[in-house]
């Protein structure tokens, strides 16, 4: 018996990093997971490589989580393939920096609309069905940016403060009917944009090579946060390696 047999989850970003190795969790605990990203290809070879390794149903559904019409399909694909929605990973995430006085606008609202309007508009929607089924969780995939700021990251460092306050306010609305909402916050993960460039920040000055954590660690924390018994749930939780600075951090 797994510890999410019969739920369902979305997956927004689960072809591949953090969303992929929490699609995997999920999956190997008996979950019926949809990912969602824009490339099509690396979704449906994720969702392939998943459902052989575990025996879960892994359905992938091509979708931009800035686009309110893509996400409605998306939302409606999944009711009407499982007729249910348990679980919903808001953890689309664009990375994107640089000195304040040489950014673009155009730059900071990328960042903004994938990583704060994408989450809204899947919790928005999520949120509709939950609410009629009596309780669901989201999770969302922050940063400990949400908490402490590093140098040049002014776009990706104001959507993480953004995205802990949607989930407060997802938290507060949804008690009433039983919906929680906690949020992830990554310290330096080992994902493909970190291994390219060597371990290096994606967004903020590049002081070289970090510690790191596994994807896996990520997907543990995110597995116990879903597992919880319904009337309990985990607001933020800080997951990083030991050797990143952090507390201290500017």
């Amino acid at each position: 018996m797994g510890q999410l047999d019969g739920k369902v989850a979305i997956i927004t970003g689960g072809g591949s990093g953090i969303g992929k190795g929490i699609a995997a969790a999920f999956a190997g605990e008996g979950c019926s997971v949809v990912i969602a990203a824009r490339d099509i290809d690396r979704l449906n070879g994720t969702a392939e490589e998943i459902t052989a390794n575990t025996g879960s149903e892994v359905v992938a559904i091509q979708t931009d989580v800035t686009d309110e019409a893509a996400v409605k399909r998306l939302f409606q694909l999944t009711m009407e393939r499982f007729s249910r929605l348990d679980i919903l990973v808001n953890n689309s995430g664009r990375f994107d920096g640089g000195r304040i006085d040489e950014l673009s606008l155009d730059t900071f609202a990328m960042v903004m609309a994938v990583n704060v309007t994408g989450p809204f508009i899947c919790t928005r929607e999520a949120f509709r069905i939950m609410k009629n089924a009596g309780g669901g969780r989201i999770i969302n995939i922050g940063s400990i940016a949400s908490q402490r700021a590093r140098q040049h990251s002014a776009p990706y460092t104001t959507s993480k403060h953004a995205l802990w306050g949607l989930t407060q306010c997802t938290a507060l609305d949804g008690r009433e009917f039983g919906i929680s909402c906690g949020q992830l916050n990554p310290g330096n993960v080992a994902v493909e944009r970190r291994v390219a460039a060597g371990g290096s920040p994606a967004s903020g000055v590049d002081t070289g090579p970090e510690a790191q954590v596994e994807t896996a660690d990520m997907a543990r924390a995110a597995l116990y946060m879903a597992t919880l018994p319904p009337d309990v749930y985990t607001l933020e939780m800080s997951v990083l390696p030991v050797a990143q600075l952090f507390i201290g951090r500017g």
